[in-house]
């Protein structure tokens, strides 16, 4: 019994595990499918392993990621379920195998790997505080304590002395070797005449051809951006000539500036435009109305019924208490329910005068929020600015760049073309020795498939033959008749054997008695039924009465309410605090319309300039109009090179050589 490559095949099938996908026992079946050419006692060891590490999978887990957190340093994670397969044995199998088979198992494999984690794994201290106390998370702690904490402190006397024997052996093995020394035994050179050799043919020295000259305007300019850019410039010329002087010579009939009086009729129409447009005002739907009618009825069912009669009995009960008490003399709490009234009249007064300070002090913040929001929107729109001139200078350092990449790029495939001139020969070359090749391989597969044919026809024709023979047994008639006589019993000899005849008259009797018994009982509901309808429609009439009731005094108080409530918002809008946030909230409202006002006056300033500006506008209009074009014929010329250098990286030797 090799324990090695018994531990090496349990932890393989741990690695081959998949807990999410594949079943415990369909795989531990499939395992012991591959393991056929091992002995019976081989197999259930390896059986035994498999599935105990699977079973108690979270226990061992929580023991090798504490060691890998101690010596995770030193080890690989490779090994997590060889120490996975040590620490099952050493807790479920030590009793079972004895210390003897345990020392073999651990002295098969790596030592220096199996002395760490013995030695962590049989402290006394790691025993008792860091893996009790998870395994006390999984299982209840005296069972932790009685079936794995106690017998494994038990064994530790045992285990120290087969970590001393580890001990040495890894110094043993870790001193050098000292070998014998051979001496050394001189021997006679063997000397032979060499032949002499011929002298080799002289190599043909292939001549290359001449390759032509590369023309000089490769490397310079082209003229015609000059020329264009010349054109440009004279049609400019030309064109701010022609303005001025049609604008020096007009018509006074034609004369297309507009007098004050329509000007400031123009900016009446604009301002009332401006003023109707509600960009920033806020839609609400309102506040929701404080009385909605009951319109809906309301369905009740036969619990709501009984719970509401029994509450208005039981309120009627009690206000018949409090009468007969005050019948015999108890007197009345009226004092303390006015000084209730009116501390609750002050509570109300004090709460409403908060609420309209509240109200008041959000009001000033949102204006606030609105000043300082567009201050940050001034802001950002500085920012935006001098983020486009960065971005402008960055493009236009990056198109250097790539065109100096480009002339690199293209020096280098001048260099590879060069290389690549006698590669023809040697792909005719190769293509011959493939065609030959080719041909080998379809002989060999024509001779096979005309082997499989062969073989196909003869298993073919078997197969119809043994089909006939079935089909010749199935053709023969079979007689399966068979009388059954309903009087007779089976014979079984029981006693409460009765033949098919009794049975069915006995049925019919019990039927009959199943019909009479369930007719007394729908009789006897129907008459609780009527019963209790009679209840509910009693209760629903007092429950209509005490509710009108209900109503009545409800709209009383209610109206008694609205006039409290009015007096009081009297006396809060006279408040020296709420009158002062007024004051405050007029301030910053007058603020924001005096900038939004500002605001409006410069764009429709910005819209229509003067009639004297016109020739900067239109010059200021020329010059972006030019900008923009050199930006986009910039743009083009970068992102043509980028296309040519990524089709040159793409292009094979072929193309490199045409190029």
């Amino acid at each position: 019994m090799n324990y090695k490559e018994l531990v090496k095949e349990v932890t393989r099938l741990l690695d081959k595990f998949q807990e999410d996908k594949q079943c415990i026992d369909s795989y531990t079946e499939d395992a012991a499918k591959e393991l056929k050419n091992l002995s019976s006692d081989d197999q259930k060891f390896v059986i035994d392993a498999l599935l105990g590490c699977i079973t108690h999978k979270k226990l061992l887990d929580t023991v090798v990621n504490i060691f890998y957190v101690h010596q995770g340093r030193t080890l690989l994670r490779v090994d997590r379920n060889l120490f996975i397969v040590v620490c099952y044995l050493a807790m479920f199998q030590l009793d079972d195998l004895g210390l003897e088979q345990f020392s073999k198992i651990i002295k098969s494999l790596d030592i220096s790997k199996m002395h760490k984690f013995l030695s962590f794994f049989f402290n006394v201290n790691n025993l008792t505080t860091q893996i009790q106390e998870e395994w006390s998370h999984i299982y209840d702690v005296t069972v932790v304590q009685s079936n794995w904490i106690t017998p494994l402190i038990r064994w530790c006397g045992e285990i120290d002395k087969l970590l001393d024997q580890l001990a040495s052996k890894m110094s043993k093995g870790s001193l050098p070797k000292k070998s014998a020394k051979k001496i050394t035994e001189p021997k006679e050179f063997i000397l032979t005449q060499p032949k002499p050799r011929p002298l080799p043919a002289a190599e043909v020295i292939p001549q290359q051809d001449k390759p032509k000259p590369v023309p000089a305007t490769t490397h310079q300019s082209p003229k015609e951006p000059d020329i264009l850019d010349e054109l440009k410039q004279r049609n400019r010329q030309k064109a701010l000539e022609v303005l001025n002087e049609a604008k020096s010579q007009q018509f006074r009939c034609a004369n297309p500036q507009k007098s004050e009086k329509t000007q400031k009729v123009m900016s009446q129409i604009l301002q009332s435009r401006d003023a109707e447009l509600k960009f920033d005002k806020l839609y609400t739907s309102g506040s929701p109305s404080t009385q909605k009618a009951n319109i809906l009825p309301v369905k009740l069912n036969t619990t709501a019924i009984l719970r509401e009669g029994a509450l208005y009995n039981r309120q009627l009960e009690e206000e018949l208490q409090r009468l007969e008490q005050l019948s015999k003399g108890a007197s009345e709490p009226s004092a303390f329910l006015q000084w209730q009234k009116e501390m609750k009249d002050k509570d109300l007064q004090e709460e409403l005068a908060e609420l309209e300070r509240r109200r008041l002090e959000g009001r000033i913040s949102h204006e606030e929020a609105v000043l300082a929001r567009e201050r940050v929107l001034e802001r950002n729109h500085h920012k935006v600015q001098q983020t486009k001139e960065e971005t402008a200078e960055l493009m236009r350092k990056y198109a250097e760049k790539r065109l100096k990449e480009e002339k690199e790029m293209r020096e280098l495939v001048q260099q590879v073309a060069d290389g690549h001139k006698n590669s023809k020969a040697a792909k005719a070359k190769l293509q011959e020795i493939k065609q030959h090749i080719v041909k080998e391989v379809s002989e060999q597969s024509r001779e096979l498939l005309s082997q499989a044919l062969e073989e196909a026809q003869a298993e073919l024709s078997r197969k119809m033959e043994l089909i006939r023979q079935i089909r010749a047994f199935e053709s023969i008639p079979l007689v399966r008749q068979k009388f059954v006589d309903e009087t007779e019993t089976a014979g079984h000899d029981l006693l409460c054997e009765m033949s098919l005849a009794e049975l069915r008259e006995r049925l019919i009797m019990l039927r009959e008695l199943q019909e009479f018994e369930q007719e007394e009982r729908r009789n006897w509901i129907l008459q609780e039924k009527q019963m209790k309808e009679e209840l509910l429609l009693d209760q629903l009439d007092n429950i209509a009465l005490c509710r009108s009731l209900a109503e009545q005094a409800a709209a009383a108080r209610s109206q008694e309410e609205k006039r409290m409530k009015s007096e009081l918002r009297e006396a809060v809008s006279k408040d020296e605090r709420v009158l002062a946030l007024q004051k405050t909230l007029e301030q910053k409202q007058q603020e924001r319309q005096q900038k939004k006002s500002e605001k409006a006056n410069t764009k429709r300033n910005e819209k229509e300039p003067p009639l004297r500006d016109k020739n900067s506008i239109h010059n200021k209009v020329l010059e972006e109009h030019h900008w923009q074009e050199l930006e986009r014929s910039l743009e083009q010329q970068v992102h043509g090179i980028i296309q040519q250098s990524s089709n040159k990286t793409n292009a094979g030797p072929n193309q490199r050589r045409v190029f």
